[in-house]
């Protein structure tokens, strides 16, 4: 039976509403912890006791009073919990060729720090780098944190417009025709871009500056043609974009401008018999200065932790199962 150590510390100062929020609704956050870590934890007001193998242990210990130093500033949740424990994985190993600066951003939600070193690192990039590529599966943070970084770059008049940009394409289902003036048309498919903005200004705040057209939403089909200065775009869903529209999206980017590009190459909506802009520009541009990639994998997901899970199994199948088509 492997060794089993106790640990007991004192969280301070005592406070009761902190503790709560620690804790989470019925100790659940407690309980997160105990099951990803295999430990037992038991508190009486502010002191702890972990029970576990020695090198846990500390781990636990270390990350509980990370929690509480967080808790004196924001509510914790199960997400919270969440990407702090993947952060806190005792086999993760930190890639450290380059220093990722600190970068938190203020928003209506409160504050926004990369969680994890690809977080980070990919915070850093677009912080250092006119045109960024943040690569990976659903769910590992990158329309957000981007979104997050035009808000604080619009609020701190760093740029004068925000432009979100989103090809077109249906996920593999036909919707068919869509009434409504080009806006309502293309609503459907910037959604989740809304809701990133929703969440950080606010609905009244996003609908004053869509009036004012200081966020612009665009299909990239009606981009051609146009010289962007003193804006943030965002491409989202890149992975949808012929080499073409990838192309020219690119080469639209003018003075004092930032360009942030998301993608997942697993889900790649296009024809099959087509090559994906975001694959092609991955091969082009790889070592071009001035360029920055940031690839998120599996274990960056901070959705629910299954959803980590099924990006890894879906993975895995892809790599025993030839990729059809280019």
């Amino acid at each position: 039976m492997p060794s089993r150590t106790t640990s007991e510390f004192t969280l301070d100062p005592p406070d009761a509403e902190r503790l709560a929020n620690l804790n989470g609704p019925l100790d659940g956050h407690l309980r997160m912890i105990e099951l990803r870590l295999g430990v037992e934890i038991a508190n009486r007001g502010n002191v702890y006791r972990v029970i576990g193998p020695p090198p846990v242990v500390g781990q636990a210990e270390t990350l509980l009073r990370d929690l509480w130093r967080e808790a004196a500033e924001a509510t914790l949740d199960e997400s919270t919990i969440h990407l702090a424990l993947t952060h806190a994985d005792a086999d993760e190993k930190v890639n450290d060729d380059i220093e990722p600066q600190e970068v938190a951003i203020r928003v209506k939600r409160g504050m926004i720090r990369g969680r994890g070193p690809n977080q980070a690192r990919y915070l850093h990039a677009i912080a250092t780098h006119d045109i960024n590529f943040g690569i990976g599966p659903a769910g590992t943070g990158k329309t957000f944190l981007a979104v997050a970084s035009a808000v604080e770059a619009l609020n701190e008049t760093r740029v004068q417009r925000l432009v979100l940009v989103r090809p077109a394409v249906e996920a593999g289902e036909k919707l068919g025709f869509l009434p409504g003036d080009l806006s309502q048309k293309v609503d459907p498919y910037l959604r989740p871009l809304y809701d990133a903005l929703y969440e950080m200004l606010g609905v009244e705040k996003v609908v004053k500056l869509l009036e004012k057209n200081v966020i612009e939403v665009a299909p990239l089909a009606y981009m051609r043609g146009r010289t962007l200065n003193d804006a943030y775009v965002i491409l989202d869903e890149a992975q949808n974009t012929t080499i073409e529209q990838m192309k020219m999206f690119l080469t639209r980017i003018g003075y004092g401008s930032t360009a942030v590009v998301t993608g997942d190459l697993t889900q790649v909506d296009l024809p099959r018999h087509q090559k994906s802009g975001l694959k092609d520009a991955l091969d082009v541009l790889r070592n071009v200065d001035g360029i920055s990639f940031t690839f998120f994998e599996a274990k960056d997901v901070v959705r629910h932790p299954l959803v980590a899970r099924i990006v890894s199994a879906y993975d895995a199948r892809d790599e025993r199962t030839p990729e059809p088509g280019g």
